[in-house]
């Protein structure tokens, strides 16, 4: 598994980052869904994380027709980074 880029704000905690693929350019930015509101950008791709009570939105910024499956990469590891072993990734989010 590649090893990733992350941004985090100083007004931001771990949970809303942006995780970056220096090759790819690609980058997704991560939401924690229990403490900031999340507005879906049209064009871009999403996914979600639920691991015990947190839920986390992933969403790409600069979509230009990468792999899912470097996108699911990316919120694998970052779930790793975060100690969320028991992650478990979604199309949509769970009810």
């Amino acid at each position: 598994m590649s090893n990733y880029l992350i941004a985090i704000s100083e007004t931001q905690n771990a949970t809303a980052a942006t995780i970056h693929d220096s090759k790819s350019k690609l980058k997704v930015k991560a939401f924690d869904l229990v403490r900031s509101k999340f507005n879906p950008c049209k064009g871009e791709v999403r996914f979600f994380v639920t691991a015990g009570k947190k839920v986390l939105a992933f969403e790409t910024e600069g979509y230009k027709k990468h792999r899912q499956l470097l996108i699911l990469q990316m919120i694998s590891w970052y779930c790793m980074y975060l100690g969320l072993f028991e992650a478990q990734i979604h199309a949509t989010l769970p009810v």
